[in-house]
C-alpha cells in the first residue's frame, strides 16, 4: 500500500489549531464552545465520538477506539449523538466535518482516516509519546 504524503494535511492542522476556526475569532465562545475547550484542554487524550468506548454506534469511531485501546492509551470522550449542540459544535470549533475527531494535549489530530493512516505507519505512536502519553503497544 502506497504511503499518503500527509504533509499538506498536517501544515493545515497546524494552521486550524488555534482554537475556533478564523472565520469565528473575535467572536465571543458561546457555552458549548467553553465546553469543547475545556474538555481537549483539560483531557491528555479526548475523542469526539459517536456511542462510547464500550458500545460504539459507528465504524469509523469504533476503528479510532480499537487502535486507541490496542496501543493501551488511556482516553476520555463524548457522545455527539447525545447532544446536538455539541455535534454542531465540534465541527465548527476545528471547522472539520466529520466524526471521530481525535485531540491530544489540546491538539486535533484528525478523524478516523488520519488516525488510521498515522497508526499505521508508526507516526500516532511517535506523537503520543512526544506529547508524554504512554504507549503499551508499538505496532
Amino acid at each position: 500500500m502506497e504511503h499518503l504524503d500527509s504533509a499538506p494535511l498536517q501544515d493545515y492542522l497546524r494552521d486550524q489549531r488555534g482554537g475556533a476556526p478564523a472565520r469565528m475569532k473575535g467572536i465571543p465562545m458561546t457555552d458549548i464552545n467553553a465546553q469543547i475547550d475545556e474538555q481537549v484542554k483539560n483531557n491528555d487524550v479526548f475523542l469526539y465520538m459517536k456511542g462510547t468506548p464500550d458500545f460504539p454506534m459507528c465504524g469509523f469511531s469504533g476503528r479510532v477506539v480499537q487502535i486507541l485501546n490496542y496501543l493501551g492509551v488511556d482516553f476520555n470522550s463524548a457522545n455527539v449523538l447525545e447532544d446536538q449542540e455539541l455535534r454542531e459544535g465540534i465541527k465548527a470549533y476545528t471547522n472539520w466535518p466529520t466524526i471521530p475527531q481525535l485531540y491530544v494535549k489540546g491538539e486535533f489530530v484528525g478523524g478516523a482516516d488520519i488516525v488510521t493512516e498515522m497508526f499505521q505507519a508508526g507516526e500516532l505512536q511517535q506523537h503520543l509519546a512526544d506529547k508524554g502519553i504512554a504507549v503499551t503497544q508499538t505496532a
